[in-house]
């Protein structure tokens, strides 16, 4: 098991370490969405916080996660399914997803079957990363205010 993922840090020029692929290993296998450093520390109990989030820091730098900012002031990450090449990096504005956050409690889903819309970028300009957030009330937020 720990074969696949010693493959994807591979692919993404990253030193393997057990931390590494630890972390890797629950983003993969036990959180489904978009999450945060608080989330990934409560499957890991047992690891530093610093040593996930220089993890999760150096997988954004490699472009195995992404960075969201849904407007709650935490740091939320989502897996990147995109497709890459040597020369261009990530190709993200063209596989991106739309994401949707609770204003109440800042929980962030993915819509991963939703892509972004296209836009038209105006002449000159390169598109390096892209975000959609939609905010409004889930469920579980609604029925608490009744």
């Amino acid at each position: 098991m720990n074969k696949k993922y010693e493959d994807i840090l591979n692919e993404a020029e990253i030193r393997i370490t057990a931390n590494r692929l630890l972390v890797l290993k629950t983003i993969h296998e036990d959180i489904h969405g978009a999450f945060s450093l608080l989330d990934v520390e409560s499957k890991m109990p047992t690891m530093d916080s610093s040593s996930i989030f220089r993890a999760l820091t150096l997988f954004a730098e490699k472009q195995l996660l992404h960075l969201i900012d849904d407007g709650s002031g935490m740091q939320k990450y989502c897996l990147c399914n995109c497709t890459h090449d040597n020369e261009h990096g990530c190709h993200y504005q063209h596989q991106g997803h739309v994401h949707l956050t609770c204003i109440k409690c800042h929980e962030t889903i993915c819509l991963e079957d939703v892509p972004i819309p296209s836009v038209p970028i105006p002449e000159g300009y390169v598109v390096h990363e892209s975000e959609y957030v939609i905010k409004g009330i889930c469920p579980k937020c609604q029925r608490h205010r009744h």
